[in-house]
């Protein structure tokens, strides 16, 4: 009876294991195929895109300023702009929610050395005083009823001392 349980339970992990590797195989197959679609395409676009819930800032447009969209959601409640800082000076930031007014802000900077500041409104003004990877932290007030919901637009711009 021992070596029936034995066998049974072996053969039961080893068709869960079975089941597993088919999935993945899919996966990888899937982003293959979107990656060469994406190769084939050759329209390159220079756009800061949220994905799930962060926006990386690598593009700059023809103003000079770090410009996207954004979306707050029940599932992302907070948004999380990445960029990197090159030069000391001062940053300019702006958000300009769809609806023209919301319970949006900048809940909090994250500075290259693991320190932080805020909150602060919806417009921010601060030096950067050091060089490395910014994250500022989007999401609404919780000291404020009614949390946004919806899309809006973010403007950084990077002054040089």
């Amino acid at each position: 009876m021992k070596n029936f349980l034995i066998l049974l339970l072996s053969i039961f992990f080893f068709s869960c294991q079975q089941k597993e590797n088919k999935n993945t195989t899919v996966a990888v197959s899937d982003s293959v195929l979107s990656k060469k679609t994406n190769k084939d395409d050759k329209q390159t676009t220079a756009e800061n895109k949220q994905i799930t819930d962060t926006i990386v800032m690598n593009f700059r447009n023809e103003k000079g300023l770090f410009e996207a969209e954004g979306s707050l959601d029940s599932i992302h409640s907070k948004v999380f702009i990445k960029f990197k800082n090159e030069n000391l000076g001062e940053l300019n930031a702006q958000i300009i929610p769809a609806e023209g007014k919301g319970n949006i802000r900048f809940n909090q900077i994250l500075f290259p050395d693991k320190t932080s500041d805020g909150p602060f409104g919806m417009d921010l003004k601060i030096e950067l005083k050091q060089k490395g990877d910014y994250i500022l932290v989007i999401g609404h007030s919780l000291m404020a009823d009614n949390p946004y919901f919806g899309k809006f637009k973010v403007q950084l711009e990077n002054k040089k001392k």
